[in-house]
């Protein structure tokens, strides 16, 4: 059988994709593109109307140009309208969230098997190998990170014996460039308790749940021995890891087992994904700035710089405690890429309000941007409030803010020219990706996932150093 996976949204929606492909292979499916695949998973987001739109057009061209793939939509936009979703074409399954963790054992229950000659061991059926994957799962809802079965319901070795070909009846498995992923996404975090006037995400993904340090640890170790090189830490609302754990942690506690880790692990990398500006401590910048284990790369959502919006957002923290926070790490890691998201036209926002934010991005040290046109969400409290900004404005203040990013990233660019990086090489080998989240064009010659020495030559491309 052929598979393709198509994720939209987030880096847990990654981790989840990621999830649902060791699924896939270890039942022996191949990877294929979504107008030749037998079984097209649509992984959604539904954090703005953008998001839900670019999941139906999406969904409706596949079943146009492959009439013949079965369509499964799982992800946040599956979720919140699973009945909207249900109504596309060729959409034979309809699964929400919590239910991801089972997606293969409930297409097995379908008749995945039926579909397109899925390979099953001698003497197992498919209710035995959805049984055995389901047993793979655990924190409802996500993935587990300890000792995994493999596909014929075997314990999985965490040695990289069991990443090797994929020869036998049990399929391959996931390694550093099958579905074009050089690094690897570990979700380590779900769910989220925090209340944003304009988030849908807590109705989709439900209260926080955190994998045990333990099993993490166990989880790096097997994508390590698989060949990765790079693990991003992500999670629905990161920060807040831990707290739901018998006995608590944190994210600090982690991130410092993590940085703990054995020698034979020396050069892997981690990078953390977003985390809110009331998560990320001092204790937190202290580590990425003093090992050597963590890129010096963050993500710290604004949303805004005016103190009325950020109220009427419920963000708890102040424009001074954001612009401090960021002054504080650039000066703690001075070529640290700052990543950020700003939403304009929230209901209520002035054209006073909009310079005061874009007055402050302008001068401050960030150095990418996703900018997000607000948009209502249902059942959500911003849904609810008056003073709509007329949707003009709203793409005129969306375009503003877009270029004051890029002129952020140029300048940014501009200012490590003749700086040299550890990178991870990416695709066919011409291009790398530093720790600061540069990816520049290297001289052929190099094999995807390998570490190399560059130097900075230009905005977009780098000279070769050594390894």
């Amino acid at each position: 059988m052929k598979y393709s996976v198509i994720t939209f949204g987030c880096r847990v929606n990654q981790a989840d994709s990621i999830g649902f492909e060791e699924d896939l292979l270890a039942a022996g499916a191949v990877a294929g593109p979504p107008d030749a695949a037998d079984l097209v998973v649509v992984n959604t987001c539904s954090v703005t109307a953008a998001s839900d739109q670019g999941a139906r057009q999406t969904i409706r061209r596949v079943a146009r140009d492959n009439p013949g793939a079965r369509i499964v939509v799982t992800g946040c936009y599956a979720t919140s309208r699973p009945e909207e979703v249900g109504g596309l074409p060729n959409v034979f399954r309809v699964v929400p969230n919590d239910d991801k963790p089972h997606l293969l054992p409930m297409l097995m229950a379908d008749g995945l098997a039926r579909l397109g000659r899925v390979r099953l061991p001698p003497s197992r059926d498919a209710s035995a190998v959805a049984e055995a994957l389901a047993d793979r799962r655990s924190l409802g809802g996500g993935w587990s990170a300890g000792r995994r079965l493999d596909g014929c319901g075997q314990p999985d070795p965490t040695t990289a014996e069991r990443f090797g070909d994929g020869e036998g009846g049990c399929g391959a498995a996931i390694e550093p460039g099958v579905a074009g992923r050089t690094a690897f996404t570990l979700r380590v975090q779900t769910g989220c308790a925090e209340s944003c006037s304009y988030c849908i995400i807590p109705a989709t993904r439900g209260t926080p749940r955190s994998v045990a340090v333990n099993e993490v640890l166990r989880e790096v170790d097997r994508v390590a021995a698989a060949g990765f090189k790079e693990v991003a830490l992500a999670g629905v609302h990161l920060g807040s890891y831990g707290r739901d754990l018998t006995p608590p942690s944190s994210l600090i506690e982690l991130l410092r087992a993590l940085d703990g880790l054995r020698a034979a692990r020396s050069d892997f990398l981690f990078r953390v994904s977003s985390l809110e500006p009331m998560d990320c401590s001092r204790e937190i910048v202290d580590l990425l700035a003093t090992s050597e284990r963590f890129a010096p790369h963050v993500h710290l959502p604004l949303q805004h710089a005016s103190r009325g919006m950020l109220a009427a957002m419920r963000r708890p923290y102040t424009i001074e405690y954001f612009a401090s926070l960021v002054d504080d790490i650039r000066e703690r890691l001075p070529q640290a890429s700052i990543g950020s998201d700003v939403i304009v036209g929230f209901p209520g926002e002035t054209a006073e309000d909009f310079e005061q934010l874009a007055a402050y991005l302008e001068r401050s040290p960030l150095t990418h941007l996703h900018v997000f046109p607000y948009s209502d969400r249902p059942d959500t409290v911003a849904s609810t409030m008056g003073g709509k900004v007329e949707g003009r404005a709203i793409r005129e203040r969306g375009r503003r803010a877009r270029e004051i990013g890029r002129g952020l990233a140029d300048r940014f660019r501009a200012a490590q020219v003749g700086t040299s990086h550890r990178a991870l090489t990416l695709d066919d080998g011409t291009l790398a990706v530093t720790g600061n989240y540069l990816k520049v064009r290297i001289p052929p010659g190099r094999a995807r996932n390998e570490w190399v020495r560059v130097r900075i030559a230009s905005q977009h491309d780098g000279e070769l150093l050594g390894c």
